[in-house]
């Protein structure tokens, strides 16, 4: 019996990049590949790649480049890249990099078996296609081993909304929803394997369609597996948050008091520059309309500064909508232009001035996150345990709140979950003992 071929897999970006690194390592299971956490031991790298960071076209040659030597001592090594930045750049990519065996888009993964037959006849081999067939039912057996208690499960991809800083419309394509009753089978397939929780993916999760009663009527029919314990899902757009879906957090015991719910600016005339077709007004009564519905909803943000055209004006009301929202987590960036993009095209604002814009609203952020953090002291919360702590007899999870938590808890094992009284905040974690 011949050895079995290692494969390792670096994923940057999103967390459907991690799905999709998954999907990618049961694809090429079948092909005799095992995973490796080394890319020194492996027989195939595979980078999938993210988008929408600054540079990070640039950021994947920067990474190639290290991979050179390990081509050079074993000439068998094959190379591949996977992702957005593969959809975006093609067959540049085997241009400026000759050692690239392999170059394939989020959309045509499932085709990687048959890639990898012409690598082992010595064919370079390039597919960045959107095709017909559906790549999540040619991949529909999932392995049977024991999987850890959380998963991440893909139910819609790609976005019609075309904000104007954004690459997804062009690199993951139109919205697509998965029909729900494939969802269904996969969630009862991961939680046989040990899944307590699962997070919906989408690029524009909330605007699925695939159920009738959209992403909310999906969470319903989940509701009802047995054994799945908790439902997240992300990310959301503002203009698809429906009332059946404000209800269902409200109504649905599953369904975790988490949302994250970007807004990139809280600027009226920036929001109307980057196309997101809402208003700060509109955001606002969503948002009471929300907490309305689950008052202890902990909410999550993404901001964009420095974007064109932002005048110190439009950044206040940025700060301003974030004081008056309160967030508990919020991811925040430095514009940065996107090729291809309308964006792109506009001049664009000193870096300086974006750097400083970051640092007082990341500032404001953090204050906001540790006095969340901190409020939660003396409160009971619900951990899913997933790993063992630092510390012998520690173990740590998450809450209902997407807090981890770390709690002294010999007699507890991964995937229990247990209530904790919260009795220290740390800079991003929460201490408690186990009631």
């Amino acid at each position: 019996m011949s050895e079995p071929k290692k494969l390792f897999i670096k994923t940057y970006g999103c967390q459907m990049n991690v799905y999709d690194s998954e999907r990618m390592a049961e694809a090429l299971g079948g092909k005799g590949y095992v995973e490796t956490k080394s890319a020194e031991d492996a027989d195939m790298i595979l980078m999938n790649t993210c988008h929408i960071r600054e540079k990070a076209a640039e950021k994947v040659y920067s990474e190639l480049g290290r991979f050179k030597g390990l081509k050079e001592k074993n000439p068998d090594l094959k190379i591949g890249v996977a992702g957005c930045v593969a959809q975006a750049e093609g067959e540049e990519i085997m241009r400026r990099q000759p050692m690239v065996d392999l170059v394939v888009g989020p959309q045509s993964y499932h085709r990687l078996p048959a890639m990898d037959d012409a690598l082992q006849k010595g064919e370079k081999a390039l597919d960045t296609d959107f095709p017909e067939d559906d790549k999540f039912e040619t991949l529909k057996s999932r392995p049977k081993a024991k999987r850890g208690p959380t998963a991440f499960l893909t139910v819609q991809e790609g976005c019609d909304k075309f904000c104007a800083f954004c690459v997804v419309p062009y690199t993951r394509g139109a919205e697509v929803s998965r029909p729900s009753e494939r969802i269904i089978r996969e969630a009862n397939e991961l939680v046989e394997a040990g899944v307590k929780e699962i997070t919906l993916l989408g690029q524009n999760v909330n605007a699925y369609h695939g159920h009738e009663g959209g992403l909310a009527g999906l969470i319903w029919a989940l509701d009802k597996v047995d054994g799945l314990e908790r439902i997240r899902f992300t990310t959301s757009h503002p203009n698809d948050m429906d009332d059946a879906l404000i209800e269902a957090h409200g109504t649905c015991d599953k369904l975790m008091p988490y949302l994250h719910l970007p807004v990139q600016s809280g600027s009226d005339r920036i929001l109307k520059a980057m196309n997101r077709k809402h208003t700060r007004d509109e955001y606002f009564k969503l948002i009471d309309r929300i907490r309305s519905a689950r008052p202890d909803l902990l909410l999550s943000g993404d901001f964009i500064v420095g974007f064109p055209g932002e005048t110190e004006a439009d950044f206040e009301d940025t700060l301003d909508l974030i004081r008056t929202v309160h967030y508990g987590q919020a991811y925040s960036f430095k514009y940065s232009t996107r090729p291809g993009t309308p964006a792109a095209e506009k001049t664009q604002l000193p870096d300086d001035v974006a750097s400083d814009r970051l640092q007082r609203l990341q500032t404001l952020l953090g204050d906001q996150q540790r006095a969340t953090q901190e409020s939660m002291v003396g409160k009971t919360v619900k951990v899913l345990f997933e790993k063992a702590g630092r510390e012998a007899g520690q173990m740590i999870g998450k809450s209902e709140y997407l807090h981890a938590v770390f709690a002294p808890a010999t007699d507890v094992a991964i995937g229990d979950v247990r209530s904790v009284r919260i009795t220290k905040s740390e800079r991003n974690s929460l201490g408690g003992e186990l009631i």
